[in-house]
């Protein structure tokens, strides 16, 4: 399976972070061979892939969409996923239970979905995207002071850094 660029972000994100920029191209991991079901096990989500692979897509676009260009449009596509469930509440032995009824196909899709609403409650601005113009990875900053600019330091940070360092140094041999 291909190697990801960032990987351990929640859910949503890391659906979103499923494309990503590589030498100018475009990578999807669920175009890869056995990119999808790795995907799946790798966050324990039960689905056949053929069967889940055309929502996951159309979720992940969603995300994208409302991630990027937030708006009245975006936030159709976020609620045509969450239309194939719902969830419901009971009480039993004085303890909350929650269920889920999802259309199976969708149930990862409206999982991820569930999720980003999950980090919107918590603080919907930790979730951002990279600093660096020609990346299109998502992160939630988990840093303790909040400022956290780069998908990784590894990658994008770490070339941002050498750029302004090249940049001082030409600077002052000129």
């Amino acid at each position: 399976m291909t190697r990801r660029p960032l990987v351990g972000e929640p859910l949503a994100l890391d659906l979103v972070n499923t494309q990503w920029v590589e030498r100018g191209r475009t990578v999807d991991l669920f175009d890869e061979p056995d990119g999808l079901q790795g995907w799946l096990a790798e966050h324990r989500l039960a689905g056949d892939p053929t069967s889940v692979e055309a929502p996951l897509r159309q979720a992940r676009s969603a995300l994208r969409g409302v991630l990027e260009q937030p708006g009245e449009d975006a936030e159709r596509g976020i609620n045509a996923i969450l239309a194939h469930g719902a969830s419901r509440y009971t009480l039993r032995q004085g303890t909350a239970h929650e269920h889920h009824d999802v259309d199976a196909d969708w149930l990862p899709s409206w999982q991820a979905v569930l999720n980003y609403l999950d980090l919107l409650r918590q603080q919907p601005t930790r979730i951002r995207r990279c600093g660096n113009p020609g990346c299109v990875l998502h992160f939630y900053d988990t840093s303790r002071n909040g400022t956290r600019r780069w998908c990784s330091m590894d990658g994008c940070g770490g070339r941002a850094k050498a750029a302004r360092h090249y940049q001082r140094h030409r600077a002052t041999t000129s």
